[in-house]
C-alpha cells in the first residue's frame, strides 16, 4: 500500500510541474498579457495545486504527517491566483493596453461602451 501511495503522490508532483512548465512556456511564448495572464492563471495554478497535493498525499501516506499548512496553502493558491490573475486583465483592459493582432473578438468592448454611456448621463 505505502509503494502505490508514494507513485500516486509523485505523479500529482510529476503532473503538477509539468503543468508550471507548461504555464512558463504560455508566459513567454504568447502574443499579449490577455493570453499571458491566461496561461499563468490556468496552468501555473493548476500545477502548484496538483505540486501541493501530491506532497500533502507524500507526507500523510508515507509518514502518517497530516500538513495544516499545506491545506491551507492550497486554499490560499486556489482563491487568490484566479482573482489576481482577473484583476491585471481588467486593470491592463482599462489602461487600453492593445489586443494582439491575432485576436478575434473583444467580448468586453460593447459592455465598456455602454458603461461609459451610462456615465455620462
Amino acid at each position: 500500500m505505502r509503494g502505490s501511495a508514494e507513485v500516486i503522490a509523485a505523479l500529482f508532483i510529476l503532473f503538477g510541474v509539468s503543468m508550471s512548465l507548461i504555464g512558463a512556456i504560455g508566459l513567454t511564448r504568447l502574443p499579449d498579457v490577455y493570453t499571458r495572464s491566461h496561461a499563468a492563471s490556468k496552468s501555473a495554478t493548476l500545477g502548484v495545486l496538483c505540486t501541493l497535493t501530491g506532497t500533502l498525499l507524500y507526507f500523510l501516506i508515507s509518514e502518517g504527517y497530516f500538513s495544516i499548512r499545506l491545506i491551507l496553502g492550497i486554499f490560499f493558491v486556489f482563491l487568490t491566483s484566479p482573482v489576481a490573475s482577473h484583476m491585471i486583465i481588467r486593470a491592463a483592459y482599462r489602461s487600453r493596453v492593445p489586443m494582439a493582432e491575432t485576436s478575434v473578438q473583444d467580448d468586453l468592448q460593447e459592455y465598456m461602451r455602454k458603461k461609459a454611456g451610462q456615465a455620462e448621463r
